[in-house]
Protein backbone atom coordinates (compact mmCIF):
# COMPACT_ATOMS: atom_id res chain seq x y z
CA UNK A 1 0.00 0.00 0.00
CA UNK A 2 1.27 3.42 -0.98
CA UNK A 3 -0.63 6.60 -0.02
CA UNK A 4 -0.15 10.12 -1.31
CA UNK A 5 -1.65 13.54 -0.53
CA UNK A 6 -1.93 16.44 -2.97
CA UNK A 7 -3.51 19.87 -2.65
CA UNK A 8 -5.23 21.71 -5.50
CA UNK A 9 -6.67 25.25 -5.32
CA UNK A 10 -10.29 25.98 -6.25
CA UNK A 11 -11.76 29.21 -7.58
CA UNK A 12 -15.27 28.10 -6.64
CA UNK A 13 -16.91 24.99 -5.14
CA UNK A 14 -17.40 23.50 -8.61
CA UNK A 15 -13.99 24.46 -10.02
CA UNK A 16 -12.22 21.35 -11.31
CA UNK A 17 -9.63 23.12 -13.49
CA UNK A 18 -6.64 22.62 -11.18
CA UNK A 19 -7.67 19.05 -10.38
CA UNK A 20 -7.97 18.24 -14.07
CA UNK A 21 -4.55 19.78 -14.70
CA UNK A 22 -2.69 17.66 -12.12
CA UNK A 23 -4.43 14.54 -13.38
CA UNK A 24 -3.34 15.29 -16.94
CA UNK A 25 0.21 15.88 -15.67
CA UNK A 26 0.17 12.45 -14.03
CA UNK A 27 0.52 13.80 -10.49
CA UNK A 28 -2.78 12.16 -9.47
CA UNK A 29 -4.26 8.97 -10.88
CA UNK A 30 -8.05 9.24 -10.53
CA UNK A 31 -8.28 5.46 -10.17
CA UNK A 32 -6.34 5.66 -6.90
CA UNK A 33 -8.28 8.48 -5.21
CA UNK A 34 -9.96 7.30 -1.99
CA UNK A 35 -10.90 10.63 -0.41
CA UNK A 36 -11.19 14.35 -1.05
CA UNK A 37 -11.19 16.86 1.79
CA UNK A 38 -12.31 20.31 0.75
CA UNK A 39 -12.45 23.82 2.16
CA UNK A 40 -15.36 25.61 0.49
CA UNK A 41 -16.16 29.28 0.75
CA UNK A 42 -19.60 29.12 2.36
CA UNK A 43 -20.58 30.05 5.91
CA UNK A 44 -19.94 26.60 7.37
CA UNK A 45 -23.36 26.65 9.03
CA UNK A 46 -26.63 24.78 8.48
CA UNK A 47 -27.44 26.48 5.16
CA UNK A 48 -23.95 26.21 3.68
CA UNK A 49 -24.81 24.59 0.37
CA UNK A 50 -21.31 25.06 -1.02
CA UNK A 51 -20.42 21.75 0.61
CA UNK A 52 -23.06 19.77 -1.28
CA UNK A 53 -22.33 21.75 -4.45
CA UNK A 54 -18.66 20.80 -4.27
CA UNK A 55 -19.47 17.13 -3.63
CA UNK A 56 -21.84 17.09 -6.60
CA UNK A 57 -19.19 18.65 -8.85
CA UNK A 58 -16.50 16.25 -7.63
CA UNK A 59 -18.71 13.20 -8.09
CA UNK A 60 -19.52 14.24 -11.65
CA UNK A 61 -15.86 14.94 -12.38
CA UNK A 62 -14.64 11.57 -11.13
CA UNK A 63 -17.49 9.69 -12.81
CA UNK A 64 -16.11 11.05 -16.07
CA UNK A 65 -12.46 10.41 -15.22
CA UNK A 66 -12.51 7.02 -13.47
CA UNK A 67 -12.96 3.74 -15.27
CA UNK A 68 -13.46 0.62 -13.15
CA UNK A 69 -12.20 1.61 -9.73
CA UNK A 70 -13.06 -0.99 -7.11
CA UNK A 71 -13.76 1.49 -4.32
CA UNK A 72 -15.86 4.64 -3.89
CA UNK A 73 -14.45 8.04 -2.94
CA UNK A 74 -15.16 9.56 0.47
CA UNK A 75 -15.97 13.26 0.26
CA UNK A 76 -15.54 15.57 3.26
CA UNK A 77 -16.32 19.21 2.59
CA UNK A 78 -15.71 21.72 5.37
CA UNK A 79 -17.42 25.03 4.76
CA UNK A 80 -15.91 28.35 5.77
CA UNK A 81 -12.71 30.01 4.54
CA UNK A 82 -12.86 33.05 6.77
CA UNK A 83 -9.84 35.28 7.16
CA UNK A 84 -6.91 34.17 5.04
CA UNK A 85 -7.91 30.53 4.54
CA UNK A 86 -7.72 29.65 0.85
CA UNK A 87 -10.38 27.41 -0.78
CA UNK A 88 -8.91 24.14 -2.00
CA UNK A 89 -9.22 20.36 -2.21
CA UNK A 90 -6.91 17.88 -0.49
CA UNK A 91 -6.84 14.75 -2.64
CA UNK A 92 -5.90 11.51 -0.91
CA UNK A 93 -4.80 8.56 -3.04
CA UNK A 94 -4.02 4.95 -2.19
CA UNK A 95 -2.39 2.45 -4.51
CA UNK A 96 -2.69 -1.15 -3.43
CA UNK A 97 -4.26 -2.41 -0.22
CA UNK A 98 -3.17 -3.63 3.18
CA UNK A 99 -2.55 -7.33 3.53
CA UNK A 100 -1.36 -8.98 6.76
CA UNK A 101 0.69 -11.37 4.63
CA UNK A 102 2.93 -8.55 3.44
CA UNK A 103 6.38 -8.07 4.90
CA UNK A 104 6.55 -5.30 7.48
CA UNK A 105 8.79 -2.39 6.50
CA UNK A 106 11.52 -1.00 8.72
CA UNK A 107 10.02 2.49 8.36
CA UNK A 108 6.35 3.34 8.83
CA UNK A 109 4.64 5.36 6.10
CA UNK A 110 1.30 7.05 5.58
CA UNK A 111 -1.65 4.68 5.65
CA UNK A 112 -5.25 5.68 4.91
CA UNK A 113 -8.42 3.82 5.87
CA UNK A 114 -11.99 4.82 5.03
CA UNK A 115 -15.38 3.68 6.28
CA UNK A 116 -19.01 4.77 6.45
CA UNK A 117 -21.78 4.36 8.99
CA UNK A 118 -25.38 3.58 8.19
CA UNK A 119 -27.82 6.48 7.81
CA UNK A 120 -28.99 7.96 11.11
CA UNK A 121 -32.55 8.70 12.17
CA UNK A 122 -33.02 12.27 13.40
CA UNK A 123 -33.44 11.10 17.00
CA UNK A 124 -30.08 9.26 16.87
CA UNK A 125 -27.99 12.28 15.90
CA UNK A 126 -25.95 13.65 18.80
CA UNK A 127 -26.67 10.64 20.99
CA UNK A 128 -25.06 7.32 21.91
CA UNK A 129 -26.44 5.61 18.80
CA UNK A 130 -24.23 7.87 16.72
CA UNK A 131 -21.29 7.40 19.08
CA UNK A 132 -21.42 3.62 18.74
CA UNK A 133 -21.80 3.63 14.96
CA UNK A 134 -18.85 5.97 14.55
CA UNK A 135 -16.67 3.97 16.94
CA UNK A 136 -17.27 0.83 14.89
CA UNK A 137 -16.59 2.66 11.62
CA UNK A 138 -13.30 4.10 12.93
CA UNK A 139 -12.19 0.63 13.97
CA UNK A 140 -12.98 -0.68 10.48
CA UNK A 141 -11.01 2.15 8.88
CA UNK A 142 -8.01 1.49 11.14
CA UNK A 143 -8.06 -2.20 10.22
CA UNK A 144 -8.35 -1.38 6.50
CA UNK A 145 -5.29 0.85 6.75
CA UNK A 146 -3.19 -1.84 8.43
CA UNK A 147 -2.49 0.42 11.40
CA UNK A 148 -1.45 -1.77 14.30
CA UNK A 149 -1.56 0.66 17.23
CA UNK A 150 -3.76 3.57 18.30
CA UNK A 151 -0.53 5.51 18.81
CA UNK A 152 0.01 5.36 15.04
CA UNK A 153 -3.32 7.09 14.34
CA UNK A 154 -2.67 10.82 13.94
CA UNK A 155 -5.88 12.26 12.48
CA UNK A 156 -9.42 10.92 12.17
CA UNK A 157 -11.55 13.05 9.87
CA UNK A 158 -15.29 12.50 10.15
CA UNK A 159 -18.06 14.15 8.17
CA UNK A 160 -21.35 13.88 10.04
CA UNK A 161 -24.98 14.92 9.52
CA UNK A 162 -26.96 17.68 11.22
CA UNK A 163 -30.63 18.25 11.99
CA UNK A 164 -32.82 20.32 9.72
CA UNK A 165 -36.24 21.62 10.74
CA UNK A 166 -37.75 18.86 8.58
CA UNK A 167 -35.76 16.24 10.50
CA UNK A 168 -37.00 17.57 13.82
CA UNK A 169 -40.59 17.53 12.58
CA UNK A 170 -40.19 13.99 11.23
CA UNK A 171 -39.03 12.72 14.62
CA UNK A 172 -41.88 14.46 16.41
CA UNK A 173 -44.40 12.98 13.97
CA UNK A 174 -43.12 9.56 14.99
CA UNK A 175 -43.34 10.44 18.72
CA UNK A 176 -39.56 10.80 19.11
CA UNK A 177 -37.55 13.73 20.43
CA UNK A 178 -34.31 15.06 18.98
CA UNK A 179 -31.27 16.07 21.02
CA UNK A 180 -32.13 19.70 20.22
CA UNK A 181 -34.62 21.59 18.08
CA UNK A 182 -32.00 24.23 17.25
CA UNK A 183 -30.54 23.22 13.90
CA UNK A 184 -27.29 25.16 14.44
CA UNK A 185 -26.75 23.57 17.87
CA UNK A 186 -27.36 20.17 16.29
CA UNK A 187 -24.11 20.60 14.38
CA UNK A 188 -22.21 20.73 17.67
CA UNK A 189 -23.99 17.69 19.08
CA UNK A 190 -23.27 15.68 15.93
CA UNK A 191 -19.62 16.74 15.87
CA UNK A 192 -19.31 15.92 19.57
CA UNK A 193 -20.91 12.48 19.28
CA UNK A 194 -18.67 11.65 16.33
CA UNK A 195 -15.55 12.77 18.17
CA UNK A 196 -16.40 10.69 21.23
CA UNK A 197 -16.99 7.72 18.93
CA UNK A 198 -13.47 8.14 17.58
CA UNK A 199 -12.13 8.50 21.13
CA UNK A 200 -13.76 5.21 22.14
CA UNK A 201 -12.31 3.42 19.12
CA UNK A 202 -8.84 4.68 20.06
CA UNK A 203 -9.12 3.91 23.77
CA UNK A 204 -9.19 7.58 24.80
CA UNK A 205 -12.68 7.37 26.35
CA UNK A 206 -14.33 4.50 28.21
CA UNK A 207 -17.69 3.56 26.70
CA UNK A 208 -18.91 1.74 29.82
CA UNK A 209 -19.87 4.81 31.84
CA UNK A 210 -20.85 7.06 28.94
CA UNK A 211 -24.31 8.67 28.87
CA UNK A 212 -26.17 10.79 26.33
CA UNK A 213 -25.77 13.82 28.61
CA UNK A 214 -21.98 13.54 28.37
CA UNK A 215 -22.15 14.60 24.73
CA UNK A 216 -21.48 18.36 24.72
CA UNK A 217 -21.70 18.21 28.49
CA UNK A 218 -18.62 16.46 29.88
CA UNK A 219 -15.81 18.42 28.26
CA UNK A 220 -13.09 16.38 29.98
CA UNK A 221 -13.91 13.63 27.48
CA UNK A 222 -12.16 14.17 24.16
CA UNK A 223 -9.97 12.74 21.43
CA UNK A 224 -6.54 14.12 20.63
CA UNK A 225 -6.82 13.22 16.95
CA UNK A 226 -10.50 13.49 15.99
CA UNK A 227 -11.68 16.17 13.56
CA UNK A 228 -15.40 16.25 12.86
CA UNK A 229 -17.42 18.44 10.52
CA UNK A 230 -21.22 18.54 10.25
CA UNK A 231 -23.25 19.21 7.12
CA UNK A 232 -26.70 18.85 5.61
CA UNK A 233 -25.41 17.04 2.53
CA UNK A 234 -25.42 13.56 4.09
CA UNK A 235 -27.36 11.44 6.62
CA UNK A 236 -24.49 9.17 7.64
CA UNK A 237 -20.85 9.62 8.70
CA UNK A 238 -17.83 9.46 6.42
CA UNK A 239 -14.70 8.35 8.29
CA UNK A 240 -11.14 8.83 7.04
CA UNK A 241 -8.29 7.62 9.25
CA UNK A 242 -4.80 9.02 8.71
CA UNK A 243 -1.97 7.13 10.34
CA UNK A 244 1.35 5.41 9.81
CA UNK A 245 1.85 1.71 9.17
CA UNK A 246 4.75 -0.66 8.72
CA UNK A 247 2.71 -2.28 5.95
CA UNK A 248 2.67 0.95 3.93
CA UNK A 249 5.49 2.32 1.82
CA UNK A 250 6.45 5.60 0.21
CA UNK A 251 7.82 8.97 1.35
CA UNK A 252 4.65 10.28 3.04
CA UNK A 253 3.94 10.13 6.77
CA UNK A 254 1.85 12.03 9.29
CA UNK A 255 2.38 13.42 12.81
CA UNK A 256 0.17 15.37 15.20
CA UNK A 257 0.15 17.61 18.24
CA UNK A 258 -2.61 19.30 20.25
CA UNK A 259 -3.28 23.03 20.44
CA UNK A 260 -4.20 24.02 23.99
CA UNK A 261 -6.11 27.07 22.73
CA UNK A 262 -6.80 29.04 19.55
CA UNK A 263 -3.48 30.93 19.65
CA UNK A 264 -1.24 27.98 20.47
CA UNK A 265 1.14 28.38 17.53
CA UNK A 266 3.76 26.36 19.41
CA UNK A 267 1.93 23.09 18.65
CA UNK A 268 2.51 23.43 14.91
CA UNK A 269 6.01 24.79 15.43
CA UNK A 270 6.94 21.65 17.39
CA UNK A 271 5.80 19.45 14.52
CA UNK A 272 7.68 21.41 11.89
CA UNK A 273 10.87 21.53 13.95
CA UNK A 274 10.71 17.83 14.82
CA UNK A 275 10.45 16.94 11.14
CA UNK A 276 12.50 19.76 9.61
CA UNK A 277 14.25 17.27 7.34
CA UNK A 278 10.93 16.58 5.55
CA UNK A 279 8.65 18.67 3.34
CA UNK A 280 5.33 19.91 4.75
CA UNK A 281 2.53 18.74 2.46
CA UNK A 282 -0.65 19.73 4.33
CA UNK A 283 -1.80 20.99 7.71
CA UNK A 284 -5.04 19.60 9.18
CA UNK A 285 -6.52 21.29 12.23
CA UNK A 286 -9.58 22.02 14.35
CA UNK A 287 -10.68 25.41 15.62
CA UNK A 288 -12.93 26.32 18.53
CA UNK A 289 -14.03 29.36 20.51
CA UNK A 290 -13.15 28.49 24.11
CA UNK A 291 -16.48 27.58 25.79
CA UNK A 292 -15.42 29.33 29.02
CA UNK A 293 -15.43 32.68 27.23
CA UNK A 294 -11.77 33.28 28.12
CA UNK A 295 -8.42 32.68 26.42
CA UNK A 296 -5.39 32.74 28.71
CA UNK A 297 -7.30 34.73 31.32
CA UNK A 298 -8.68 37.30 28.92
CA UNK A 299 -12.33 37.54 27.82
CA UNK A 300 -13.22 36.86 24.20
CA UNK A 301 -16.51 37.77 22.50
CA UNK A 302 -16.80 35.01 19.91
CA UNK A 303 -19.65 33.28 21.76
CA UNK A 304 -21.61 36.52 22.24
CA UNK A 305 -21.54 37.79 18.66
CA UNK A 306 -25.08 37.64 17.28
CA UNK A 307 -23.95 38.63 13.79
CA UNK A 308 -21.24 36.04 13.13
CA UNK A 309 -21.31 32.44 14.41
CA UNK A 310 -18.48 31.54 16.79
CA UNK A 311 -17.27 28.73 14.55
CA UNK A 312 -16.54 31.30 11.84
CA UNK A 313 -14.56 33.48 14.24
CA UNK A 314 -12.57 30.45 15.41
CA UNK A 315 -11.68 29.32 11.88
CA UNK A 316 -10.40 32.78 11.03
CA UNK A 317 -8.28 32.98 14.20
CA UNK A 318 -6.76 29.51 14.03
CA UNK A 319 -6.30 29.72 10.26
CA UNK A 320 -4.33 32.93 10.68
CA UNK A 321 -2.24 31.59 13.54
CA UNK A 322 -1.30 28.37 11.73
CA UNK A 323 -0.72 30.03 8.35
CA UNK A 324 1.66 32.48 10.02
CA UNK A 325 3.71 29.52 11.26
CA UNK A 326 3.77 27.38 8.12
CA UNK A 327 3.68 30.28 5.66
CA UNK A 328 0.78 28.84 3.67
CA UNK A 329 -2.94 29.80 3.80
CA UNK A 330 -4.07 26.77 1.77
CA UNK A 331 -4.52 24.61 4.86
CA UNK A 332 -7.45 22.59 6.19
CA UNK A 333 -8.92 24.26 9.28
CA UNK A 334 -12.37 23.13 10.40
CA UNK A 335 -14.50 24.94 12.98
CA UNK A 336 -16.32 23.51 15.99
CA UNK A 337 -14.08 21.28 18.12
CA UNK A 338 -16.52 19.74 20.59
CA UNK A 339 -14.67 16.82 22.26
CA UNK A 340 -11.85 17.29 19.74
CA UNK A 341 -8.88 18.16 21.88
CA UNK A 342 -9.18 20.01 25.20
CA UNK A 343 -11.90 22.69 25.53
CA UNK A 344 -10.89 25.72 23.47
CA UNK A 345 -8.09 23.82 21.75
CA UNK A 346 -7.91 21.10 19.14
CA UNK A 347 -5.72 18.65 17.26
CA UNK A 348 -3.32 19.77 14.56
CA UNK A 349 -1.68 17.28 12.21
CA UNK A 350 0.82 17.61 9.41
CA UNK A 351 1.29 15.33 6.43
CA UNK A 352 4.98 15.28 5.56
CA UNK A 353 6.98 13.97 2.62
CA UNK A 354 10.47 12.66 3.25
CA UNK A 355 13.08 14.29 1.08
CA UNK A 356 14.77 12.04 -1.45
Amino acid sequence: MKCTVNRVPSRSPNDMVSLEKVIKEGVIDPQDVVAVLGKTEGNGCVNDFTRGYAVLALKQFFSENRKDSTFPISYVMSGGTEGILSPHFTVVSRKGAYSPSEVRKDQKSLAIGVAKTADFLPEEIGRLAQVDEVAAAVQRAIAEAGIESAADVHFVQIKCPLLTSEDVQDAQNRAHSTVTEDTYKSMGYSRGASAIGAAIALGEVDRAELKDLDICGSWQLFSNVASTSAGSELAYCEVIVFGNSAYAEGPYFIAHDVMKDAIDAAALKRLLVSHSDSEMVQVLAKAEADPTGFIRGNRHTMLDDSDINHTRHARAVVGGVLASVCGDPMIYVSGGAEHQGPPGGGPVAVVFKRKE
